[in-house]
């Protein structure tokens, strides 16, 4: 079966669900629009969306936390 028998892949816009065809043609895929795309990095950009894990480590505290560790401190 060559490329041209098969049918696009689809998938669903991350944002509004709405039917996208993957193709080089679609400048924003994942997304369906320019609106959706900008949406989503809003998104991020607010702290909205966010990926599970530690919390990052605020430097500002570092040379404390140092010297807590020497003195055994574990507060």
């Amino acid at each position: 079966m060559s490329q041209h028998d098969q049918r696009p892949l689809t998938v669903a816009c991350p944002q509004c669900q709405k039917k996208v065809v993957w193709s080089e043609k679609n400048p924003y895929r994942p997304f369906c629009s320019e609106r959706c795309k900008l949406i989503d990095l809003g998104a991020w950009a607010d702290e909205s969306h966010r990926i599970a894990g530690e919390p990052a480590l605020d430097e500002t505290n570092i040379d404390e936390w140092l010297a807590r560790a020497e003195r055994g401190d574990e507060r």
